[in-house]
């Protein structure tokens, strides 16, 4: 039973304390969400930055670029930037990362800043006014060093107290605070406060050759000035650092790759932390000042609407934090692709019509580092003559590393076939078998190409073993690159914005992957030559440490699986109401090794008390920003509509289901219809292309849950 503040012993009241058992924070001080005073969270470490803007010159939510900004040119910065335009970059760049930023794909007509909560399109350039606070949170677990993970609330000038509300927006990927500015913007349309954080990852690299970090504001400045106030130094004593720069110059040390806290563990804590500091922030604001400074807190999470939500990682730690939800702080959650995992023993079973999967929910670091092994060889498959993107793998240079890496992976035994072709087509077919669906197999070409599951395995391998960056754990480094493609110093300049510029997760521009056992030396690693092979095969060496990684019994091998172990998610979301949006043609995030088998697992845990939702969208991928790159990468357009649209109507039931006990939607394929047209020259997106989720959907579209298994419709 919940005690009333204005029960409280008087002694309490004169003290600042709450009784035992109160909700309090991480260092149970009493003075949580649930405490009748507002008191700065213990979990924050350093000052708290609070920024009004004012809607015009700048914003929340476009710092000041407005709809038609976002779309636009990439913002100028100075010659030494300011925390001002690291910001309006970081808010640019992440947003368009997230969104298919042209009007023939959706934006500014069923999503942008100039559409309204209520979806409808207006003339306004969707600038909110309002106020934004920053601060630092020490970390999940108590330590000599902080971790200082990145919190920030935003509060828009039209937040009434009186229907108060709270929105999370966890980062997605590996990014900065500002990651998943884009899911806030549903938030802050609809008058709701927005919690951000950026989850213990984070985009400001320490630049080991000057020894410099990134601040709070994005900022740099030198290790030894910032001191606790870096967002991430790394871990390294004066010795080490000087032998690193003196073994491998100019090399970067990234925080979700290098900081040796295994992040991922504690996304879910982070997020209900967002949350916490959001009830101070609130309170702040609109709470009752009492005659000794005090302030009451009349936010509070009996009086508030909070939705958990975000996008992929974010996504998956919003799923988290209702899993360790125990002081109820989350009313319900509406994500999209949420990268979530599983235990070897879930014991769940996933169908597709009458066919059941064989191989699914499997680890990230599983089936990305087999990606990472099969993919580039795939890429060659006459099958995917087709594929989106096909133009990025088809010069002669990336034709032939890619031929040389299905020949070494055929000299291993992991292929088979006489040719590149056989080879090619035996490499897909391994990454069908594993998990991937059909729909997905014409995305392995662009994903290959763009070396994605190379940047996410490498990170990974690093997070999970907790590897130092002076381990360059599989002999993998991240460093600019000359003209030669070997190591070198990134640019001042581009050092200087990479908190607004990066993913956190190299490769990213001017950041390479630098394979430091390449024959002849280091060099970017998919110009490297494996020494058992002697071939130009983008490192396969390299993938076949990673991969082995799995499978060894060194310490290594024995570190990696135990940091996995860490990250498994229960399927126990303690009844809250949920809704997951996924597209069917994700290969970035299968399918079948994330949200249908936990969908499944929640069945299995929680039974009948299950309010959880599934929706799974036809002719959706991953990627919505890829869409939106028609020259670059052909096909998409055509192919795929926006997955991004389904998560904000999500987030739209969501919202109704707790405000106004709307009914959920049941659980569906939502059978979409792709533009078509020429690759790159798709027709405008129409309400045809993407039907609504339906209250109750047809039998055939229909997801169904029993026992331990789930049954998707083809």
């Amino acid at each position: 039973m919940r005690t009333p503040w204005m029960l409280l012993p008087l002694a309490a009241l004169a003290l600042g304390t709450a009784p035992a058992g109160a909700h309090g924070d991480d260092a149970g001080r009493g003075y949580g969400p649930r405490s009748p005073f507002n008191r700065l969270p213990a979990f924050i470490n350093g000052p708290v930055t609070s920024t009004e803007y004012d809607g015009v010159t700048d914003d929340l939510l476009t710092a000041g670029l407005g709809k038609s900004g976002l779309a636009g040119a990439t913002p100028p910065v100075s010659a030494v930037p300011t925390a001002a335009e690291i910001r309006r970059l970081a808010i640019y760049v992440n947003y368009r990362a997230i969104v298919d930023m042209t009007p023939g794909g959706g934006y500014g007509s069923f999503y942008g800043p100039n559409v309204d909560a209520q979806g409808n399109v207006t003339g306004s350039e969707g600038k909110i006014a309002g106020l934004e606070v920053l601060a630092f949170s020490r970390g999940a677990h108590a330590g000599a060093t902080p971790q200082n993970v990145v919190l920030m609330v935003q509060v828009p000038a039209s937040f009434d107290p009186r229907k108060a509300c709270i929105v999370t927006a966890t980062s997605s990927g590996s990014r900065g605070v500002y990651g998943a500015i884009s899911v806030g913007e549903w938030g802050l349309k609809r008058g709701c406060a927005v919690a951000y954080t950026d989850k213990g990852t984070g985009t400001g690299p320490h630049d080991l050759a000057t020894d410099t970090v990134t601040l709070i504001d994005g900022t740099r400045t030198g290790a030894a000035a910032a001191g606790e106030l870096a967002q991430f130094r790394a871990p390294l004593s004066a010795q080490q650092l000087a032998e690193v720069n003196a073994a491998s110059p100019n090399r970067l040390a990234f925080k979700h790759a290098h900081s040796q806290r295994n992040p991922e563990r504690d996304w879910g804590r982070f997020t209900l932390q967002a949350v916490e500091f959001a009830y101070y922030v609130l309170n702040e604001r609109y709470g009752r000042t009492l005659g000794n400074g005090l302030k009451l807190r009349t936010i509070r999470p009996e009086n508030t609407v909070v939705i958990a939500s975000s996008l992929s990682n974010g996504g998956g730690s919003a799923i988290a934090a209702a899993e360790l939800d125990r002081e109820r702080l989350i009313d319900g959650v509406a994500v999209s692709e949420p990268m979530i995992q599983l235990p070897a023993d879930a014991g769940v079973v996933v169908k597709r019509g009458t066919t059941v999967q064989p191989v699914a929910g499997r680890p990230l670091f599983d089936y990305t580092s087999l990606a990472n092994l099969m993919g580039l060889c795939a890429s060659q498959a006459p099958s995917l003559a087709g594929a989106p993107g096909k133009a990025l793998v088809s010069s002669a240079v990336v034709m032939a590393i890619a031929a040389n890496r299905c020949a070494s992976l055929k000299d291993k035994g992991l292929v088979a076939g006489a040719t590149t072709a056989e080879q090619a087509e035996d490499a897909l077919g391994k990454l069908q078998a594993y998990g991937w669906e059909p729909e997905a197999a014409q995305l392995h070409t662009s994903l290959a190409a763009l070396e994605v599951a190379q940047a996410i395995s490498i990170t990974y391998a690093n997070t999970y073993s907790r590897a130092s960056v002076a381990d360059a754990l599989c002999g993998f480094s991240f460093a600019g690159v000359d003209a030669t493609l070997k190591p070198a110093a990134v640019a001042p300049l581009a050092l200087a914005i990479m908190a607004g510029t990066s993913n956190g997760v190299p490769r990213s521009a001017p950041v390479e992957v630098i394979n430091d056992l390449s024959v002849g030396g280091p060099v970017r690693d998919l110009f490297s030559v494996s020494a058992s092979t002697a071939r130009s095969d983008a490192g396969l060496d390299g993938a076949l440490c990673l991969r082995n990684l799995l499978t060894g019994s060194d310490a290594k091998a024995q570190a990696l699986r135990q940091g996995i172990s860490e990250v498994y998610r229960s399927g126990d979301l303690r009844g809250k109401p949920a809704i997951i949006v996924h597209g069917r043609d994700d290969a970035l995030v299968p399918v079948n090794h994330s949200s249908r088998p936990y969908v499944a697992l929640n069945r299995k845990v929680e039974g009948r008390h299950s309010r959880l939702r599934y929706i799974e969208v036809a002719n959706a991928q991953h990627f919505d920003a890829f869409v939106g790159l028609p020259t670059v990468l052909p096909g998409y357009d055509s192919r795929y509509v926006p997955v991004h649209l389904y998560l904000f109507r999500a987030l739209d039931a969501m919202y109704a289901h707790l405000t106004e006990r709307a009914p959920l939607p049941g659980s569906q394929v939502v059978r979409t219809v792709p533009r078509g047209g020429s690759p790159g020259a798709a027709p405008a997106l129409t309400a045809a292309n993407v039907p609504p989720i339906a209250l109750e959907p047809a039998p055939a579209d229909a997801i169904t849950a029993r026992g331990a298994t789930l049954v998707v419709p083809d």
